[in-house]
């Protein structure tokens, strides 16, 4: 009797994609220091790419220009031409489509693959990985780093351990020795605010994850503790979802980073404002309500913040939204620096059918008549514009760029 198939997924990341672009498109970069930033009046004044040569001189994504600029100063700042590398994204993965039909975005420039059904026609996971790399740098002039393992968190791990153009493969039978000696922030899933919570409690590598103690990891940080200890325990993240497979969303947001710092109460209100309008509008749409509202914030220093409460009952009009998000700010910020980014999302969602439990002293007309006033709005900024009817108080002086909204899809499928 045959074995069960083994599982073999790779994680494909395209090397410091948006400066590959560039300096592939424009060859008297090549040789130059080369970043490709936002725009500095916008307050996008920020790197989001760079070359192996502005990287070796320490040049880091996410750090302001002026920052990049005292490390290396004669770096070349470009800037970002999004549908050029959206472009290079969906030829990049008609390449991995040769491979498999089992894959699956995380951003742009970054795809986990189940090839595990691939094996007998190209080869075991590092051979797919080797031919995936070639195909890329013969035909779009780019290169990836492969991470190949049994799992999604370890290849996207195996992905960033060896760059640029390489491949990592992990093992269940070696993954310790390799994984376990990283720091803890080096796994999905733990950011800057995690790692300090995790430092505080004296872990400091992914081993320490591993050997503590489930419970523990549940108290310090949730259920996002136990998904971590799963994750470093070799027991990571959801498999790989067929193509054109959709996640069940599990939160709906919108952030900006604003155009000047935020100073007081009333600027933040109307930021909040101006965002629960999106997202009240995107749950309209998908036939949903939250029972849960999280605010996140990010000051001056860069560092970020976020809080969340749970509703009496599920809402979704932009005003109530705003006016929970507002009341979570309140209670949770001390005004130590200026705000710089702002988010909001509706979390623990449910359909709008759901039967709810009416109060006492809850006023169902005044809701349902402002249910009713939000979708007439809805329906003239389709019409005519997202500006032809909105609140009063975001009709001067917001502090808002463009657009911001991003989505991810964490290997447990959490919508980010």
């Amino acid at each position: 009797m045959r074995g069960a198939r083994k599982t073999i997924i790779l994680h494909s990341d395209m090397n410091n994609f948006y400066a590959s672009v560039e300096c592939m498109k424009n060859p008297e970069l090549k040789d130059k220091y080369v970043a490709v930033c936002g725009n500095p009046e916008d307050r996008h004044g920020i790197v989001l790419a760079k070359n192996e040569r502005a990287k070796a001189l320490g040049v880091k994504t996410g750090e302001p220009v002026w920052q990049a600029l005292q490390k290396c100063p004669f770096l070349i700042t470009v800037a970002p031409h999004f549908d050029e590398y959206v472009e290079y994204s969906k030829r990049a993965r008609e390449i991995y489509y040769r491979y498999t039909d089992l894959i699956e975005p995380f951003g742009l420039d970054e795809c986990w693959l189940d090839v595990s059904g691939s094996t007998l026609l190209f080869g075991d996971g590092r051979r797919i990985a080797d031919l995936i790399r070639e195909d890329i740098r013969r035909e779009l002039g780019l290169t990836v780093s492969v991470g190949v393992s049994f799992n999604k968190v370890f290849a996207k791990l195996g992905s960033d351990m060896k760059k640029p153009d390489a491949v990592t493969c992990i093992s269940e039978e070696d993954f310790r020795s390799i994984v376990w000696r990283l720091n803890a922030s080096e796994m999905i899933g733990v950011g800057r605010a995690t790692a300090g919570k995790l430092r505080k409690h004296g872990i400091y590598t992914i081993g320490d994850i591993a050997s503590a103690k489930p419970e523990y990891m549940q108290k310090w940080l949730g259920k996002n503790g136990i998904m971590l200890w799963n994750y470093a325990n070799g027991r990571g993240g959801s498999r790989v979802s067929p193509a054109g497979s959709v996640p069940p969303v599990k939160s709906i947001g919108h952030g900006v980073t604003c155009t000047s710092d935020l100073g007081s109460d009333t600027e933040v209100r109307r930021v909040l404002l101006a965002l629960s309008t999106d997202v009240s509008r995107r749950l309209r749409q998908q036939g949903l309500m939250a029972e849960g509202i999280s605010v996140s914030v990010k000051d001056t220093s860069l560092l970020s913040r976020e809080f969340q409460r749970g509703t009496n009952r599920p809402v979704r009009n932009s005003a109530e939204l705003a006016g929970l998000g507002f009341e979570l700010f309140k209670k949770n910020y001390d005004w130590e620096k200026q705000v710089r980014a702002l988010s909001i999302r509706a979390i623990k969602l449910v359909s709008e059918n759901k039967p709810v439990q009416v109060g006492l002293f809850d006023n169902i007309s005044r809701e349902m008549k402002r249910d009713r006033i939000e979708e007439s709005m809805e329906g003239i900024r389709e019409m005519y514009g997202k500006r032809a009817v909105m609140y009063g108080s975001l009709l001067c002086g917001l502090k808002l760029p463009g657009d911001n909204r991003i989505n991810r899809v964490m290997p447990g499928g959490c919508r980010v």
